[in-house]
């Protein structure tokens, strides 16, 4: 792709802002302000003239630096992994994110269909009609959006009509997987970031089904290594140009992610270093224990946050959304034990999710702070 036939593109979505010769992607529900040093900033050649945000839900936005090259890269690589010569897809993933400014980049670049959808309208049960005859279509979810979708019958003959699902954004949990394989959908569980140009590994639909949970291999642009420390490291031609302003000539992003590759060349995530929550001196991993929790089926949504507290350091914190079904908190925590057991459960009546529907967590730890500790019942 053409950097002229890029910026067109990205004209089209509407939440782009063009600043001289850069131009940043930006969510409009947003106050993000542009990089002060934007100015004295080289768009020249392998510098990278495009923003694309990213840490918006934990706090600080920042943008990472962009150009045709690592976007073409990664489409490239994206195609010869799934054996697609064109791409169609249906996108209810908003622009401003890089999952869903990469499904409009694959089909422009690949002279495929794309379809922009409300995920409030397919919420409802108002699926498109697709062109099938153009070819096989592919869709980008993150794991809430599968969750509710799962739970319409209707909604799931729909999905399994696409060649491939691919679920991103954050951890699948096990019991989420084992629904959607019972469903026979075409999954692909995926790892990759704002950094690398989406997706950097994932798992092909038929060893999903096979019963393979891992985020898949290596796509053919990208080389994935563990660091000493058990961190994910990634390198290739995909890989930002750095922060606005600065500029890194290295291709090679150390990311906060845990992992490991085992035999066969399938990445394994673990966790987030900078996630884990520390209490009594013991580290817990909150993905572990969102996992347990919503595996009990007391939760339509559970978050889980270390707070600070003056004894243990941290305290677990379990968060789930105010209002239906009260939870039953001793049958929640059976499978749980030591460190790990939530000491608190809080209540939150308006629960922080993004429009791409994540969790806010930066949002959700000041809604815990501001709750009196009167507000949260102690685990038991």
């Amino acid at each position: 792709m053409e950097r002229a036939e890029l910026k067109s593109l990205l004209r089209a979505t509407g939440v782009a802002e063009e600043c001289g010769e850069f131009f940043f992607v930006r969510d409009p529900q947003r106050v993000e302000r542009l990089p002060a040093e934007v100015g004295s900033a080289s768009a020249s050649e392998g510098y990278g003239w495009l923003g694309l945000p990213t840490g918006g839900t934990s706090g600080r936005v920042r943008f990472a630096r962009h150009d045709e090259v690592t976007l073409t890269t990664a489409v490239r690589g994206f195609c010869i992994h799934f054996g697609l010569e064109r791409v169609n897809a249906v996108g209810v993933l908003p622009a401003y994110h890089v999952s869903g400014l990469m499904a409009r980049v694959r089909c422009a670049a690949t002279q495929g269909s794309y379809v922009a959808w409300a995920w409030k309208q397919l919420e409802l049960g108002k699926v498109p009609v697709l062109e099938r005859q153009t070819g096989d279509w592919v869709l980008s979810l993150v794991p809430t959006q599968l969750q509710r979708l799962l739970a319409w019958p209707a909604a799931v003959a729909w999905l399994r009509t696409f060649r491939v699902i691919f679920i991103g954004g954050g951890p699948v949990w096990p019991a989420l997987a084992e629904s959607a394989a019972q469903a026979e959908l075409p999954l692909s569980l995926s790892y990759g970031m704002t950094e690398t140009a989406a997706m950097v590994t994932a798992l092909r639909p038929d060893e999903f089904l096979s019963g393979n949970r891992s985020s898949g291999k290596a796509l053919p642009h990208a080389r994935v290594s563990i660091n000493v420390d058990g961190t994910v490291s990634v390198a290739g031609d995909s890989v930002f140009h750095g922060y606005f302003p600065e500029w890194l000539p290295a291709r090679e992003f150390q990311t906060e992610d845990n992992g490991n590759v085992d035999a066969h060349g399938h990445l394994h995530l673990t966790g987030r270093r900078d996630a884990g929550i520390i209490t009594g001196g013991k580290k817990v991993q909150p993905t572990e224990v969102e996992a347990a929790l919503r595996a009990s089926g007391e939760f339509s949504d559970v978050a889980v946050l270390g707070v600070p507290d003056a004894e243990w350091g941290q305290v677990v914190v379990a968060c789930y959304p105010e209002g239906g079904r009260v939870p039953d908190f001793a049958r929640a925590v059976v499978a749980l034990a030591g460190a790990n057991k939530p000491k608190r459960f809080v209540a939150i009546r308006d629960w922080p999710r993004s429009a791409l529907g994540k969790i806010d967590r930066a949002a959700l730890a000041t809604a815990v702070v501001a709750a009196s500790p009167a507000l949260g019942r102690e685990g038991p």
